[in-house]
């Protein structure tokens, strides 16, 4: 692990889907920029949030990450080991350090394999147990996430939400990981359902010294579970800070558009701020300069001619902003 205790560094992350047309002679004409050069890190034992609107890149930062999918540029380091050119055998071995929890519970788990099949695979790809000691460290697994033992012979349609959840829970710890990429893990699931979660997830964390980046859009819960937050917009990170900063002192139109947007029972006590106008814009198209600025109510014609960098703008808070020392508190 680096000195400063950084388990997880992500620099210059790009990971792009390019766009052909064409039937005979396929031709490249343009690329889906999902993520757009973004750069964080992750201190060992920490919690990070990912948050942002739909299809704003947060769940292929987390597939990039795990080299699920092989990024288009750019460089991450787990445990100061560069991932983005390992391969085969050695990508294989890493990868039972870094596990994902994912975010339809019905549909990560497969129908035809039982529970005990479901959490004990990956006990069988990485040669970690067989016999007795695999059924009880399957057994020990549900214990751990709340389920009853004797459930190994079940399938998963005979269970809810959010017992299918924390099967996924159990198969992502099974291998020992250090490190989990929560997928928006709750969004799927009722509300009543959701903290309890939430709670299990950071009960382990406590308990096996888990480090998470925990992907979700429903900011109230990610400010419970999050030591730092990183608010993503159309492929890029637009502000990071703690988690109490950012919620107190957001700098950044958009990261205020979003806790605006939080029901709170209180109207009185509501954020005021001006709607966001328009629609998100395609990332095949990203607007020139700030890719906000055409829904932002602060927008100039700086704006547009230059991107913002993003940069720190006091004790550890960045944003991507032109005016986010301006931005009314």
């Amino acid at each position: 692990m680096a000195e400063d205790g950084k388990l997880l560094e992500v620099r210059d992350l790009k990971m792009y889907f390019p766009i052909r047309k064409g039937i005979l002679i396929q031709r490249h004409v343009a690329d889906v920029k999902a993520v757009d050069g973004i750069s964080f890190d992750i201190k060992a034992g920490e919690t990070l949030g990912l948050v942002g609107e739909s299809g704003c890149g947060k769940s292929t930062t987390g597939r990039a990450i795990l080299q699920l999918y092989h990024p288009t540029a750019g460089s991450v380091k787990f445990d100061n080991q560069e991932l983005t050119t390992m391969k085969g055998e050695t990508l294989r071995r890493q990868r039972r350090r870094m596990q994902m929890i994912f975010q339809d519970p019905y549909a990560s788990l497969n129908p035809r394999m039982t529970v005990g099949s479901i959490i004990g695979e990956p006990l069988d790809i990485h040669g970690l147990a067989k016999g007795k000691a695999r059924q009880e460290r399957v057994q020990e697994l549900l214990r751990l996430v709340g389920l009853n033992p004797y459930f190994v012979n079940r399938y998963p349609h005979e269970f809810s939400g959010g017992q299918r959840q924390r099967i996924g829970v159990a198969r992502a710890l099974a291998v020992n990981p250090d490190f989990i990429i929560c997928d928006e893990p709750i969004s799927a699931l009722d509300v009543s359902i959701q903290a309890q979660i939430v709670n299990l997830l950071q009960d382990l964390q406590r308990e096996l010294g888990l480090t998470y980046l925990f992907i979700a859009h429903d900011l109230s819960m990610v400010r419970h579970i999050s030591d730092r937050v990183a608010v993503m917009y159309l492929g890029k990170i637009v502000e990071l800070a703690s988690s109490a900063d950012l919620y107190h002192r957001p700098s950044h139109p958009y990261t205020r558009a979003l806790l605006a947007s939080i029901p709170v029972p209180d109207p009185e006590a509501a954020r005021p701020t001006e709607p966001m106008r328009g629609e998100i814009p395609s990332p095949i198209d990203i607007p020139s300069g700030c890719r906000f600025r055409s829904r932002c109510p602060l927008a100039t014609d700086l704006c547009a001619r230059a991107e913002p960098a993003l940069r720190d703008i006091g004790g550890g808070h960045l944003a991507a902003c032109h005016f986010a020392e301006e931005v009314p508190a």
